[in-house]
């Protein structure tokens, strides 16, 4: 075990041009962890009914001063995850990290289950916006062809979202934590194989060396030293800036908010599945848009060449300009912008990985 360790986080060769970019990995390593204990602590409390979930919640968060700062870190803590995760399959993206295959397919996938990992989450606390979000998202398994209607009961229960699809919930979001956790240690057993990339795009990572400690192990800390100093000041000195507030609102099935929408993470596919009118064509767009963004290939033109960067800035452009239209009330002129966005934003994405490339 000792070897392991050491070969793997002490005298790990490494390019020396490597900057603060690539300690990211690292940092949502720690925040994973984090997650993973506040969450335990979090679940020794939580009851999962439709009756008592949402005062267990708010009786935690007002009444003790250790569960509001536990509650909290893991609100920030799952935000700034994907803060990380959007950087970090930013430059896999920029400069062409895809082409590690396992290491890309790998960390798609935790992507997916990070997004299905926040998504079980927010419906827990079982507030207004949670429960609506939930009966939304939830609705468009319904619309999927033939099997729609079998999966949908299964995931929710019954026919509509209820305390039922809630102890399903908290299982599911249990589970996949761990879940996450050994997918994280699959990605690293890959990374390591194979090697990192590099900003300069030298074929051999392996070359001009420096061993991981102490020359990176600074760096990483450095980063995660910084990244908790900016969680801690968000969370103490503005700790509802992201929290919408039907949150402090307890779920009514009978009682429709005048917006329904998810976290800001989801609001780029929430855009799009609102804006088209069929919900199965809205399905299939934010599919094709994982599906091109996932889609390992060899590229044959340089990372530097100007055309391949202005398409991906056009593409970063549109994704967070969907975060932003998400948001909106869904009428004219967001509705019409929402869709021509969402046309031009896989259009791209399909131009980016699949033009001048070979398929891997």
């Amino acid at each position: 075990m000792y070897s392991i360790v050491r070969r793997n986080l002490i005298d790990l060769p490494l390019n020396y041009s490597l900057g603060y970019y690539w300690s990211i990995g690292f940092v949502i390593s720690a925040f994973m962890f984090f997650q993973i204990l506040t969450g335990i602590l979090l679940s020794f409390l939580y009851v999962s009914s439709s009756d008592c979930s949402f005062f267990n919640v708010m009786f935690l968060s007002n009444d003790s001063f250790f569960c509001w700062c536990v509650r909290y870190w893991h609100i920030w803590g799952v935000n700034l995850l994907f803060v990380l995760f959007f950087l970090h399959m930013g430059f896999s993206l920029y400069y062409s990290s895809y082409r590690k295959v396992m290491v890309w397919n790998v960390g798609f996938i935790l992507y997916l289950l990070l997004m299905g990992e926040a998504f079980t989450g927010y419906i827990l606390p079982w507030h207004q916006m949670s429960y609506w979000a939930a009966t939304v998202l939830t609705s468009i398994v319904d619309s999927v062809p033939v099997v729609g209607s079998i999966i949908y009961k299964y995931i929710v229960g019954g026919f509509s979202v209820t305390g039922v699809t809630l102890v399903r919930v908290f299982a599911v979001h249990v589970c996949l934590g761990f879940v996450m956790l050994a997918f994280m240690l699959l990605h690293l057993f890959y990374l390591h194989k194979v090697g990192t990339n590099t900003p300069l795009c030298i074929s051999n990572p392996f070359s001009d060396l420096v061993l991981f400690h102490s020359y990176y192990t600074v760096k990483d800390f450095f980063l995660f030293i910084f990244v908790c100093g900016c969680v801690c000041f968000f969370l103490f000195c503005s700790p509802d800036f992201l929290i919408d507030v039907e949150a402090y609102l307890e779920a009514d099935p009978l009682n429709t908010p005048l917006s329904i929408k998810p976290e800001w993470y989801f609001l780029p596919f929430y855009a799009i599945l609102r804006c088209i009118g069929s919900k199965l064509g809205g399905l299939f767009t934010v599919i094709s848009f994982l599906f091109f963004s996932w889609v390992p290939t060899k590229s044959l033109s340089s990372v530097y060449f100007i055309g391949r960067q202005l398409v991906f800035w056009l593409v970063v452009w549109l994704f967070f300009s969907l975060v932003y239209l998400g948001g909106c009330h869904p009428e004219y002129p967001y509705l019409t912008i929402c869709r021509v966005f969402s046309f031009f934003m896989v259009a791209f994405m399909f131009y980016f990985k699949l033009s001048n490339c070979d398929c891997v």
